[in-house]
């Protein structure tokens, strides 16, 4: 227990991405711009996939919610971000601090939920075409998406809980750009065991079960391609998932680098960096896959620039 004489946290300061006050204006046209281009990106995949009749398929249906994983997850960090360059005090209020951490934690889990439910999507269309629509089912995408809110929220409610039950006292200057795990409990007065914890075990469950289901469902996929007689068979298998396997690559890649680094190389610092890939630049790239990769959402986009008005009707 804290010693009566500290003073108690009621709020926090975020350092941000850099203390240098020359690059405070310069990264926030930086960081809105890239923030503008996620909002863009994300808002054309979830119109073109709800109202294009074409597109009206499971494979987009998760698209559809991945984009709006992503938009939600950049959204809750990025006008606080943005705000804070503009201002000299970067404070946020215990309790605001804690709602955006689990607004984090449901998008960021949903997302590594959502990646693997769309790996095992294309697992089941390249390797059982025949059974595709029977597989995968209306019902089961809405099951599918409904666990991975549902799992992200549970996330969400449980980490932060455990985070915020510690004590703060004294020192409140976080080491981040918004209100993450490992530099707040860095400021904590109480042992932090317990949090220590659960957010081990919760982030190593996540990345580990989500991470197998990938690399099986791509590994399968990758041999029944091979297996193909026709060179444009493989083509078009290959074509089907490639803008997935580039997201999941880019994803993972980073989440793989902040977790598995040595520990004598781990700072919050380099936290800081993957933080910033990973909450603000894969939502922006996402979009973009998807987009310049795919060949439907290319044509949906030309229908729809062609003829807006008449592209969007009730389906």
């Amino acid at each position: 227990m804290a010693p009566p004489n500290l003073t108690w946290v009621t709020e926090f300061v975020l350092m941000g991405v850099s203390e240098r006050l020359e690059l405070q204006l310069p990264l926030f046209f930086v960081f809105l711009a890239i923030y503008g281009l996620t909002v863009a990106g994300n808002l054309g995949i979830i119109t073109l996939t709800t109202v294009d009749s074409r597109l009206q398929t499971p494979m987009y249906f998760f698209l559809r919610h991945l984009a709006i994983i992503n938009f939600g997850n950049s959204t809750v960090i990025a006008p606080k971000m943005l705000s804070n360059f503009l201002v000299k005090k970067k404070t946020t209020l215990y309790y605001e601090c804690a709602t955006q951490m689990g607004g984090f934690l449901f998008f960021i889990v949903a997302e590594v939920c959502m990646l693997a439910v769309m790996a095992y999507d294309r697992y089941v269309a390249i390797c059982n075409p025949l059974l595709y629509m029977v597989v995968v089912s209306r019902q089961v995408c809405l099951l599918l998406v409904s666990f991975a809110y549902i799992y992200g929220f549970s996330t969400a409610v449980v980490v932060p809980y455990c985070v915020f039950s510690m004590s703060y006292c004294s020192s409140n200057v976080v080491n981040h750009f918004y209100c993450d795990i490992v530099p707040l409990l860095a400021l904590s007065c109480s042992d932090t065991y317990l949090p220590e914890t659960v957010v081990f075990i919760s982030a190593a469950t996540n990345l580990v079960l989500s991470l197998m289901i990938v690399l099986v469902s791509y590994s399968n996929i990758v041999l029944s391609i091979l297996r193909m007689r026709s060179a444009e068979g493989r083509k078009k298998a290959f074509s089907t998932c490639a803008s997935h396997m580039m997201a999941v690559t880019v994803f993972y890649g980073t989440l793989l680098y902040m977790y598995l680094q040595p520990k004598t190389d781990h700072s919050l610092d380099s936290d800081k960096m993957a933080s910033v890939f990973y909450t603000l630049v894969i939502p922006m790239l996402n979009p973009l896959i998807y987009s310049l990769r795919n060949k439907d959402v290319k044509d949906a986009f030309k229908r729809f620039w062609s003829n807006p008005c008449g592209f969007i009707k009730p389906i």
